[in-house]
């Protein structure tokens, strides 16, 4: 049996989170404003819980086009909190259609919001070390400096730990622990 980091258990949402998309570097900027929404609605909740709503959210958040959440209404916000399928929390609506808004700007002050995320890792993964879960930390100074430059552009739900969780996520950080399979498979 394949060792793996000991937070995914062994729910196989879960574990094919794990082995196929947890600490893959991401440079797709939809996959980017997805992970960075569904990092935000986590706040306060387990990530399993995200994880099963997954699908249900790609749904009503227009697979997270942040050219179609900017046009949400107060409709469409009452709509989303009728809907069962994703985290219906008002202000964690109401900040995806704020940061597809803050998205755009980015765009249209000719930021490639790729580049901009990616500035604080130096546009290369960081490869920890971690030899157990205890070891990780929940915010680092890069994922500080990511959360304070968003907040100034407008971005919500984007705390250091948030932003950090992001991180790891999309692969700006290897946080598997040597101990797991997929650490070494993600070194460069």
């Amino acid at each position: 049996m394949q060792q793996r980091c000991e937070w995914c258990g062994d729910n196989p949402l879960y574990v094919k989170y794990h082995d196929q998309e947890w600490g893959v570097p991401v440079f797709n900027e939809r996959k980017l404003f997805e992970m960075l929404t569904l990092e935000g609605a986590q706040a306060g909740l387990s990530w399993i819980t995200v994880l099963k709503k997954r699908a249900q959210y790609k749904k009503a958040f227009d697979h997270f086009d942040p050219n179609k959440i900017v046009h949400y209404n107060k409709h469409k916000v009452e709509s989303l909190l009728k809907d069962p399928g994703i985290i219906r929390n008002r202000l964690k609506i109401e900040s995806t259609i704020g940061n597809a808004r803050a998205w755009l700007e980015l765009q249209q002050q000719k930021i490639k919001p790729v580049d901009y995320l990616w500035q604080f890792v130096e546009g290369e993964p960081i490869q920890n070390q971690w030899a157990s879960l205890k070891q990780v930390p929940a915010t680092t100074r890069q994922s500080e400096d990511m959360s304070k430059a968003l907040k100034k552009r407008g971005f919500k739900f984007v705390g250091p730990t948030i932003c950090y969780a992001f991180m790891q996520a999309v692969g700006m950080v290897n946080d598997h622990t040597t101990n797991c399979h997929r650490h070494s498979q993600l070194k460069p």
